[in-house]
């Protein structure tokens, strides 16, 4: 799917489910925004000799934490609440994945993690699309099609770095085992009212 490289798209008619119950997608993707300003952080921690890094993931973080306010401001305005944070069985095979994928060394650790963050980021980019494309719900066509242009960036932001910080790492070919490894898992979302269910 374009730039993307993902495997098998998202089914249209998820949006109908989310249609049914606005407040828990809400919910959920605000959540979502929160842990990827968590893990932006989290990298920096980890990897903060690398100068650019920290300062692209800093800009992202603050982003991530930007689009959490925007999509709570979404759930005031309309007299919804922000529920509790939510599990995501998705990125959480995606973790374990990664966590077994790693060699140990520091730099496995980084390449895998940024490209765990980089499929994290296609997928609610793609999602983001689905809605935007899909959703009936003007307001939140139009905030998902600007965010869809968002992730898309963090995405590549993910990418680069892994590529820059990946010696002696074939990259390309990690990449195409997790967009593999993604779409044999993916089949099991879409199913749910969240932004990766």
């Amino acid at each position: 799917m374009g730039v993307l490289r993902l495997q098998l798209p998202t089914d249209p008619r998820w949006v109908n489910i989310v249609e049914k119950n606005i407040e828990e997608i809400l919910t959920d993707h605000a959540w979502c925004e929160q842990k990827a300003a968590t893990n932006a952080i989290t990298i920096i921690t980890n990897n903060s000799e690398h100068q650019d890094l920290v300062k692209d993931l800093l800009a992202l973080a603050k982003e991530e934490i930007d689009h959490f306010e925007q999509v709570h401001n979404i759930i005031i305005k309309r007299g919804l609440k922000l529920g509790r944070e939510r599990k995501d069985d998705y990125v959480n095979e995606l973790y374990q994945y990664m966590k077994r994928s790693g060699d140990g060394s520091r730099v496995s650790g980084l390449v895998e993690r940024l490209l765990f963050s980089a499929m994290i980021e296609a997928r609610s980019c793609e999602r983001f699309k689905v809605l935007s494309e899909n959703i009936k719900d003007e307001e939140l066509a139009l905030f998902y099609r600007e965010l869809m242009e968002s992730e898309a960036g963090h995405y590549t932001t993910f990418i680069t770095y892994a590529r820059k910080y990946g010696t002696g790492i074939d990259v390309e070919k990690r990449w195409r085992e997790w967009l593999a490894f993604e779409e044999s898992i993916i089949t099991n979302y879409g199913k749910g009212e969240t932004i990766h269910g």
